[in-house]
């Protein structure tokens, strides 16, 4: 198997976001996403209550808090599944609030959902290889791709950033439940995405497959931001450099993972005191 450096000798750059044309560029920004006021409502009841954060170009998110706090429905406004009520969304200088999401996909904004969406009767390497068809400019073409196709030295890419060579041809269906968070997680990878979201990663796995997700989660470059909502407090808190806490659809905190862990009003509302 062609090595991780040979391979990106002949890859396409994946830190390059995907474009059509210099139209499609938004303005320079060093702020990866913000939410202005953004509030989503379900007829009377308002699962994101005017909600303004700020997330850096490269930063390493956590958005905790207790079940029905609207992170989900926060992560659904960004993403487009349930655009905001009102507010205003951001991507890197560009207002998206009522964007496609396909058009945000194409942008850089990625996401994983609590429930597992793959192909259960494909391989990991098919998973993956289908990822990257599809932010590819040529994602329409009819053409098989040969060993030295671009979208395939970039789905072994994938396999080894994600850390799944050694299940590459195993079907999904075969595949732990942790190996399919690590594939979706890969999968979320294609095409250079600038800031993707996480949810609840870590649901459902074991203690090993745990420390898998943290080495898997701080192995991402730099440059590149993410917003995690997670239960598992010990790794939120170890993969991150800033928190939100919310809390009835409303942001209550923002600090650092220290600073969170040991708010009081954290405790006694997330918590349930000190643990």
């Amino acid at each position: 198997m062609a090595s991780i450096t040979a391979l990106r000798s002949t890859a396409p750059d994946l830190t390059r976001p995907l474009v059509a044309s210099s139209r499609e560029v938004p303005l320079m920004s060093s702020e990866a996403l913000v939410l202005e006021n953004v509030t989503r409502a379900f007829g009377a009841l308002r699962a994101v209550d005017d909600v303004s954060l700020s997330v850096l170009a490269g930063e390493k998110r956590a958005i905790l808090g207790a079940n029905g706090a609207g992170k989900t429905t926060l992560f659904n406004a960004i993403t487009g599944d349930f655009p905001p009520t009102s507010g205003r969304i951001r991507f890197f200088g560009e207002d998206v609030t009522y964007m496609d999401p396909f058009e945000r996909i194409r942008k850089g904004l990625r996401r994983t959902y609590q429930s597992s969406l793959l192909f259960r009767d494909l391989s990991v390497r098919d998973n993956l290889f289908l990822a990257v068809r599809g932010v590819a400019n040529a994602r329409f073409s009819f053409r098989r791709a040969g060993k030295n196709h671009p979208s395939t030295l970039a789905t072994q890419e994938l396999l080894e950033r994600g850390r799944l060579t050694h299940i590459a041809d195993e079907l999904v269906s075969n595949l732990a439940h942790g190996q399919q968070r690590q594939l979706e997680i890969a999968i979320a990878l294609a095409g250079a995405p600038r800031l993707i979201l996480f949810d609840e990663p870590a649901a459902g796995l074991s203690p090993a497959e745990r420390r898998e997700l943290v080495k898997l989660l701080t192995s991402l470059p730099s440059h590149m931001s993410f917003v995690l909502i997670e239960h598992d407090l010990e790794i939120a808190l170890r993969v991150v450099e800033k928190v939100t806490v919310m809390h009835n659809g409303a942001v209550i905190k923002t600090g650092t993972p220290s600073d969170i862990e040991n708010d009081a009003q954290v405790q006694a509302i997330y918590m349930g005191g000190k643990h």
